[in-house]
């Protein structure tokens, strides 16, 4: 992984005031939602390129983060709805904000209903729409494994919503084509390979985010800019009147929460309620956006991806804790590919369902497109400097695809990261100038797995 050295001495608060126009001004709608982006193919089906002459798919394995979601509790609800109600008692809130307790009351009930956590509506029908794309890509492939009857294994975190994409997935393959129905392996559940970070391979990891000093102190000064707060008024002033927001800022409700806790409790709601689009009357997400402002939702956003940057992603540029546990998963994929290419495997295809907390590791452990650079200790993650964006890396449904295509003896390797073709790392050679083919035995000579 290319890796950011130090150049400069600037203070970490120096350097944060000098980034706050392009955090401002650099954010995007989808970049707002952060992880909790909805999904959407990166390539059109029509552009892929086509393997070299002669070369027929003979494999393909995936891991694929869970589809849209519920938000995992209701807490970020119960604490908004906690002032609301204060608010509404005393007629402090304003024309919009009279709105606002009715909706956040509608998105948790069918929260509730969903189950917190688990996968929506609108996730299934990303991971359907997924299966079918992956069908159609590979045509050949799958008409191969119904006429050789080749297994599909599938494979889950053991999680809910994992093991419910992965029945989601499954199932569209086998609606889709009922010759694959028989196929498709009953699902198994692996903790060490799929939710790593919680397991004992993870140790390391876990050990850091709870403890490690200088990660919570970056973390602290990120936040602690007077932006954050700045953008938590702005977001409590469209809900509640003026005198009702200086309360909150004052600490009246410091047993509810701070000011900066609501506002980022509103962002929250924002950020989850496309997931929920599918429970909403009329399947339309509800308008959380009338809430917080477009900048607001930006800076949180930013927020947001700040720490799941630290605490799962490239992280700083001195250290690998973030990620080299992902290695199982890599490790994984490589040796499906070459049980294929030995003969010991008869799969047809390998499917994993995950989570962020994986998802998010294994692309910078990979070098994946916008997860190439840490932080330098001394330069802390910005958007004016570092492409690395949650909604991109890791949105609802993210996954990563191997497909692997066989000529003779020679085994060729194609990459898709959000169903586009991308390049592996820098220093892997493709098969020629521009392609995204590569040779098995080039892939394990670039990751260091050639003897």
């Amino acid at each position: 992984m290319k890796r950011v050295v130090p150049v400069l001495a600037a203070t970490l608060s120096a350097l944060l005031v000098a980034s706050v126009p392009a955090q401002a001004t650099g954010s995007g709608s989808l970049t707002s939602y952060g992880t909790k982006a909805s999904y959407a193919p990166q390539q059109n089906a029509h552009g892929y390129q086509r393997a070299p002459r002669g070369y027929r798919p003979v494999f393909t394995e995936t891991v694929s983060r869970h589809g849209s979601r519920a938000a995992t509790s209701s807490k970020d609800g119960d604490l908004v709805l906690a002032l609301w109600d204060r608010a509404a008692a005393e007629d402090q809130l304003t024309p919009v904000g009279r709105q606002f307790g009715p909706d956040v009351r509608t998105l948790l009930a069918a929260m509730a209903t969903v189950g917190y956590g688990n996968l929506s509506g609108r996730g299934e029908q990303e991971l359907r729409d997924t299966a079918a794309r992956l069908q159609q890509r590979l045509p050949d492939l799958f008409r191969r494994i119904a006429d050789n009857a080749e297994p599909i294994d599938v494979v889950n975190s053991g999680e809910a919503r994992a093991v419910a994409s992965g029945t989601v997935f499954a199932g569209a393959l086998a609606s889709d084509d009922p010759a694959l129905a028989p196929l498709i392996r009953p699902a198994r559940s692996d903790r060490d390979l799929l939710y790593f970070h919680k397991s004992a391979g993870g140790a390391a990891y876990r050990d850091y985010v709870d403890h490690d000093q200088r990660l919570a102190t970056t973390l602290k000064d990120i936040t602690g800019r007077p932006a954050t707060a700045q953008a938590a008024r702005r977001v409590l002033q469209r809900i509640f009147k003026p005198a009702f927001v200086q309360r909150v800022v004052d600490g009246e409700f410091s047993s509810v929460a701070s000011d900066v806790d609501a506002a980022r409790a509103v962002y929250d709601l924002y950020a989850i309620a496309p997931s929920m689009s599918a429970e909403m009357p009329g399947h339309r997400a509800l308008p959380m956006g009338r809430y917080i402002a477009p900048r607001d939702a930006a800076w949180f956003g930013y927020l947001s991806d700040a720490e799941d940057f630290y605490e799962k992603g490239p992280g700083f540029a001195d250290s690998d804790i973030t990620y080299r546990m992902a290695d199982v998963l890599l490790d994984d994929f490589f040796r499906q590919a070459e049980a294929k290419r030995a003969g010991t495997s008869t799969l047809g295809a390998e499917l994993r369902f995950t989570h962020a907390e994986e998802i998010i590791p294994l692309a910078a452990l990979m070098g994946l497109p916008g997860s190439t650079e840490a932080a330098a200790p001394d330069r802390p993650y910005t958007y004016a400097d570092n492409t690395w964006r949650g909604a991109s890396v890791a949105p609802m449904a993210a996954n990563i695809q191997w497909d692997v295509f066989r000529k003779g003896d020679t085994y060729l390797v194609r990459m898709l990261y959000n169903e586009k073709e991308t390049a592996f790392k820098q220093g892997c050679r493709p098969v020629s100038p521009g392609s995204v083919f590569y040779d098995l035995d080039e892939l394990e000579r670039c990751f260091g797995r050639a003897s």
